[in-house]
């Protein structure tokens, strides 16, 4: 498969606080889903808003196709921002109460000029079947619509300057259970039938699961683990990891807890991020940072990584 998008040593700051620490990415053609994974404040939103040029990258390299975006402008920037899309977690935040949802689907074409004022109607009607929605939704307003519907709207929104990478920043979190399911089938036929790549960001291992060979795993803006998504949550290496899967409800089931709780939002000077929650830290993990190591199959930042891969064995 070709490469589609490549990040190295990816280091985001706000202000002089630095949230986002070395992160390498890598993303074929699609069809194809590299997920991040990550619970609230580890980074995953600000990585997707640096992919596409919303936050300032402080070092590193991303590169699409072959191309620096960072050094991106102009006309050449525009066109990554056409192939490259972002769609929103929160479907009533991303689209403007006062537009229909017709000028909504259709702004794109007249920001990019990619298709022609007599044409943009029948276009958008298009995207709007292609969604799953019915053809009057075309002239309602947002607050007409549910919540699943809105998400529709912005996947179509996403969807009308035929990108090649879609940046899906926690696309199913504000619908409930039945709605996400529709959305997650939505997903799937789409990547199908366009052959998207796409960078999902999310929290919940299940959509994961499903939606994405590859993942890495963040913490405090550190990649703890990464490799492919199967072996990540079924047999999590990293203690994270395994807090993670762990935390997953199964009904009847009640596991003691295997992290405490984060005593600080900031990354410590040495050592490992993880280490004043994890419970197999030892005075290494306290004083030396762990690099990310090859171990079955996947890459994994832990010193006690053979012994906590002993606990899932």
């Amino acid at each position: 498969m070709s490469e589609l998008l490549k990040v190295r040593d990816l280091r985001l700051s706000f202000g002089d606080t630095e949230v986002v620490h070395g992160v390498d990415l890598d993303l074929p053609e699609g069809p194809f889903g590299l997920g991040v994974i990550g619970e609230s404040g580890s980074g995953k939103t600000t990585i997707a808003r640096a992919l596409l040029r919303l936050h300032p990258v402080a070092s590193g390299s991303v590169a699409f196709e072959g191309r620096d975006v960072l050094s991106m402008a102009g006309a050449a920037l525009s066109a990554y921002r056409r192939d490259v899309q972002l769609v929103f977690q929160d479907g009533d935040g991303a689209l403007d109460p006062r537009m229909s949802v017709r000028t909504a689907v259709a702004e794109p074409f007249a920001i990019h000029r990619t298709v022609p004022r007599g044409q943009r109607a029948a276009r958008v009607a298009d995207l709007l079947r292609e969604v799953g929605l019915p053809d009057d939704v075309a002239t309602r307003y947002p607050h007409q619509l549910s919540g699943g519907q809105r998400q529709r709207v912005v996947i179509a929104r996403a969807l009308a300057l035929e990108p090649k990478l879609l940046v899906l920043d926690e696309p199913t979190s504000a619908l409930d259970v039945t709605v996400q399911e529709r959305v997650l089938q939505l997903i799937e036929s789409l990547r199908e039938k366009r052959s998207l790549a796409y960078v999902l960001i999310s929290h919940n291992l299940a959509v994961v699961d499903r939606l994405c060979e590859s993942s890495i795993v963040l913490y405090r803006g550190v990649v703890m683990e990464r490799g492919q998504t199967n072996d990540l949550l079924t047999t999590p290496v990293h203690p994270y990891t395994q807090a993670l899967r762990a935390a997953v409800p199964e009904l009847g089931v009640v596991r003691p807890p295997l992290t405490r709780i984060a005593t600080s939002t900031s990354v410590p000077e040495s050592g490992c991020p993880y280490a004043d929650r994890c419970a197999l830290a030892v005075d290494v993990c306290r004083h030396e940072v762990p690099a990310l190591r090859p171990l079955h199959g996947r890459d994994v930042a832990c010193h006690q990584a053979d012994e906590a891969a002993d606990l899932t064995a």
